[in-house]
């Protein structure tokens, strides 16, 4: 019975070193993607480097799916950029286009019209923005497009759109690190 206790207890500890690894490599991936994420929100100045197009409102040029990458410089934002901006009392950013510009005399603050280039209103009119807001301010802007990754984005509207599919995804990369040999 010794030797069958022995093996046992060996194999109980090569299995908890295997889960501790296990554990640890989770911790270094997840550790590693904040630091890459919080780099990128340092180098292009936006609290988000990164949005995905969730609407139609920008076609042609930018299709629903789309990954967009941002930056945010000191610049004042000119009409016929593309922005990506928040409204007070809405969670979901929005890509749209600057179609005016209104500079203050006074405090010399530049504001922006914005309109989605496959909308027939702008967003003033189609009620996009706030109520009472006629216009978007700086502290709206979350950054200007300067990149365009197509299609990829699918992934996260497919996973918020249809829940399943995220829990499928998340229980198949569990079963893969509790049943991988490395």
């Amino acid at each position: 019975m010794g030797w069958i206790g022995d093996t046992v207890d060996s194999v109980k500890s090569v299995q908890i070193r295997k889960a501790l690894s296990q554990a640890v490599n989770l911790g270094v991936i997840v550790t590693l993607a904040l630091i890459i994420w919080k780099g990128l929100v340092c180098i292009t100045g936006s609290e988000s480097p990164v949005v995905v197009v969730l609407s139609e409102s920008m076609e042609p040029g930018f299709r629903r799916g789309d990954i967009l990458f941002l930056h945010m410089s000191k610049d004042p934002i000119r009409a016929g950029e593309i922005v990506v901006f928040n409204i007070d009392g809405r969670d979901i950013p929005i890509v749209h286009r600057v179609i005016k510009v209104h500079e203050r005399q006074d405090t010399g603050e530049i504001n922006a019209l914005t309109k989605g280039d496959n909308n027939d209103l702008d967003d003033r009119s189609g009620l996009l923005y706030a109520q009472g807001q006629l216009w978007l301010q700086q502290r709206h802007v979350m950054g200007r497009a300067v990149g365009i990754l197509p299609y990829v984005g699918w992934v996260t509207i497919i996973m918020t759109e249809k829940p399943i599919f995220k829990y499928i995804l998340v229980g198949a990369l569990g079963l893969l690190v509790i049943f991988s040999d490395d």
